[in-house]
């Protein structure tokens, strides 16, 4: 079954780029994407842009209405994601607690509802 892991984090929290700790968290994340590579388990994965690249859209009225900025205003922020396929929930938990960013900030765990679109 495929688990998609949502990365979030307090915007500048965690460490910072041009430090140490940032090359380490950066090479936990390449660790991190050789071990779901290698098992199998690893569907698709990226960053996300800020927040201030975002646009939301909705439609009310029959009307398309655009708002810069993110959906909602929270501390946390989607930072990027991992689409991965796993036996089953335990395992894409074990994952999960193994996405750097889960030290600082949180990962959702979500399974995805298989639909046959085509």
């Amino acid at each position: 079954m495929q688990y998609l892991l949502l990365i979030y984090a307090a915007e500048n929290s965690g460490p910072q780029p041009d430090t140490p700790e940032f090359g380490a968290m950066f090479q936990a994340y390449m660790e991190f994407n050789k071990e779901t590579k290698a098992a199998g388990v690893h569907v698709a994965g990226q960053p996300l842009q800020g927040i201030e690249t975002a646009t939301t859209v909705r439609v009310a009225n029959q009307k398309i209405q655009t708002v810069d900025g993110p959906f909602a205003e929270t501390k946390e922020v989607l930072g990027g994601y991992y689409l991965l396929d796993c036996a089953d929930l335990d395992e894409a938990l074990a994952y999960a607690a193994k996405i750097p960013t889960a030290a600082w900030g949180s990962i959702e765990v979500r399974p995805i509802l298989e639909l046959n679109f085509e």
